[in-house]
């Protein structure tokens, strides 16, 4: 009863309002509604930019980052002398049927810094010289190195690529097999003083 009368109460006050009061209640309750709207959109608007602008900083840290470590990758990379090695034709480890292997095998190699030359002064010729000959060029170290283990070197080879069938090498992790096999080896000869870095096949041919 008591909920009833304050309803009819309210509903003779709203009959008592004049149209201008009834329209001024109308317009605050518009203008109301409408700045909290705008104060929910902006906070949320705001709340979004500062999420999207930490993500996007989150995201070219990692592009840094990840620019940074392939450049020190890059840096890293090593190179050295290529030595060619000539042509290899050698028998192959098939049972039921011989089968031959041609290749060209060619290694990379570390090459120690030498000292730098020291200048000699030039010496004049006596008599009717025609001034200072022409000095023959010295065979570098690493020249020298191969020259002397270039038969341990082949047959390291030849060792290394006669133990595999042709199903073995005519699949390339078979051959990058090989490569890594042939580099451990070659390493082995040359005692530490100078690394082979890579292991390269020119021709490959199996018949």
């Amino acid at each position: 009863m008591a909920n009833e009368d304050i309803d009819l109460t309210r509903q003779v006050q709203n009959r008592n309002k004049t149209p201008n009061e009834f329209l001024k209640t109308v317009l605050i309750n518009i203008v109301s509604t409408t700045l909290l709207c705008v104060i929910f959109i902006g906070a949320n608007f705001v709340i979004q930019t500062n999420l999207l602008n930490s993500k996007l900083a989150s995201i070219n840290a990692q592009s840094e980052d990840a620019g940074a470590s392939i450049d020190d990758e890059t840096e890293q990379v090593r190179h050295g002398v290529v030595v060619d090695l000539g042509d290899f034709v050698l028998n192959l480890a098939d049972v039921n049927q011989r089968r031959y292997l041609k290749t060209n095998v060619a290694l990379e190699i570390t090459q120690p810094q030498e000292p730098a030359a020291v200048e000699e002064p030039k010496k004049e010729k006596g008599g009717h010289g025609h001034g200072e000959e022409e000095a023959a060029p010295k065979q570098s170290e690493l020249e020298k190195k191969l020259t002397e283990f270039k038969p341990a070197i082949r047959d390291a080879i030849i060792t290394t690529l006669s133990s595999k069938t042709a199903v073995e090498l005519s699949t390339a992790a078979g051959k990058e097999l090989a490569k890594e096999q042939i580099m451990a080896a070659v390493n082995g000869i040359l005692a530490g003083e100078n690394e082979v870095l890579r292991v390269s096949f020119g021709q490959f041919i199996i018949q």
